[in-house]
């Protein structure tokens, strides 16, 4: 049988009649697109954070032209862009984009109708722009960037619909359900030269950074143990089944989620999908302990590598629509010796502490020291800096 990325490929096949078998941009414009990049790379323009798929942030905005649209760009160097999924957390990003020069949003997409029109009236475009189904929007040229902002369960195959059709992503978290998945986008996305980022927005903070920079460069000597505390999950009782509103399109909703009966909490996002397996497997460890997990990763310097060993417990709901975890506790193991405690905050803390041989560093957007001295600490030319988002 196939392999999950094999499905993964076959689905977005199926789904994307445009599928060529390129990339989408020919081989002169490919080396062309990178060519640009490697030189703005040099030039301090584009961070790792846009280059890499580790990323960070609210999105970095970059001329149109250095997407490989040279010949569609506006005198202005407008970046165009649409969105999937218009829903709250993506309008937030849609603001976002807006105060940023030269940015347009030209299309949404949302198989819902409320959060279709309310992203075409922030974005300011017309009705013919705003879809029921993103196939319609991905189909278009005139567009550089898509901002995915769907539930969890299409974060993959929309993207990889995205990159096959030469446009560029930024992806809400978490990236995918599952790793075989992660891995079938992360591929595409080397494989059609796109540039992608990713919704991991609290590593633009300077509390979080600085706190990181102090770990990486040995401030609080060798680390020796993260401890993370992040919100649990929530239960909820039995819904009844409830007839499909009109405003709705529930079988593009769930897309590659099985076939269930309608109620309103199952496509509503707090709280909602985000506590049920079907849309997001690993519930709210995956909807928000992501980032504080990615902050341990970036101070330990494996945000490229990960754990070698994993395991834990948690206590999930006996009954009801929302099934992942409640609360939980989970040891991740690095090949560096550090050894990493995941729990909910009814056992530690909310934030990411690192604990090293001469102290430690506590950070949730902010900064705590065990040492006010560390907070006069400047880094040295040696030392490692970590990429600053300035938008």
């Amino acid at each position: 049988g196939e392999d999950p990325p094999q499905k993964l490929d076959r689905k977005v096949e199926e789904m994307n009649e445009r599928e060529k078998g390129s990339s989408g941009r020919s081989a002169g414009e490919h080396q062309h697109l990178l060519d640009r990049r490697e030189m703005l790379k040099k030039a301090g323009v584009l961070g790792p954070a846009v280059l890499g798929l580790g990323a960070a942030a609210v999105p970095m905005i970059i001329p149109s032209s250095v997407l490989g649209k040279d010949a569609a760009v506006a005198p202005s160097n407008t970046v165009t862009l649409g969105v999937i999924g218009s829903g709250g957390k993506a309008r937030g990003g849609m603001q976002n984009f807006k105060g940023v020069p030269g940015v347009k949003i030209l299309a949404v997409a949302d198989p819902i109708a409320q959060n279709r029109e309310a992203g075409r009236a922030l974005a300011g475009i017309g009705e013919d722009s705003a879809y029921i189904d993103f196939r319609q929007l991905v189909d278009r040229d005139d567009i550089d960037a898509v901002l995915v902002g769907t539930p969890d369960h299409w974060h993959v195959l929309a993207s990889l619909a995205v990159v096959r059709s030469g446009k560029d992503v930024y992806c809400e978290k978490p990236l995918s359900n599952t790793v075989a998945e992660g891995r079938a986008l992360a591929d595409a996305v080397k494989r059609y030269g796109a540039v992608f980022q990713h919704g991991t927005q609290l590593k633009s903070l300077d509390g979080t950074r600085r706190a990181c920079e102090l770990v990486r460069n040995g401030y609080i000597g060798e680390l020796e143990q993260i401890t993370i505390g992040s919100p649990p999950g929530h239960a909820t009782g039995l819904h009844g089944e409830q007839p499909v509103p009109d405003w709705l399109d529930y079988d593009l909703w769930l897309g590659p989620a099985p076939m269930k009966p309608y109620t309103p909490s199952r496509i509503t996002a707090l709280p909602g999908w985000y506590f049920i397996s079907d849309y997001s497997k690993a519930g709210w460890i995956a909807g928000y302990a992501v980032h504080d997990v990615d902050i341990a990763q970036w101070g330990m310097g494996a945000e490229y590598t990960g754990p070698v060993e994993v395991e834990g417990t948690g206590v999930f709901p006996a009954e009801g629509l929302f099934d992942t975890v409640l609360q939980y506790e989970l040891e991740f193991k690095y090949a560096n010796g550090v050894k990493l405690v995941l729990t909910d905050t009814s056992k530690n803390r909310h934030g990411v502490k690192f604990e090293g041989t001469e102290g430690w560093v506590f950070t949730r957007g902010g900064i705590e020291v065990s040492d006010p001295a560390l907070l006069q600490v400047e880094l040295g030319p040696n030392d490692t800096h970590l990429y600053r988002s300035l938008n």
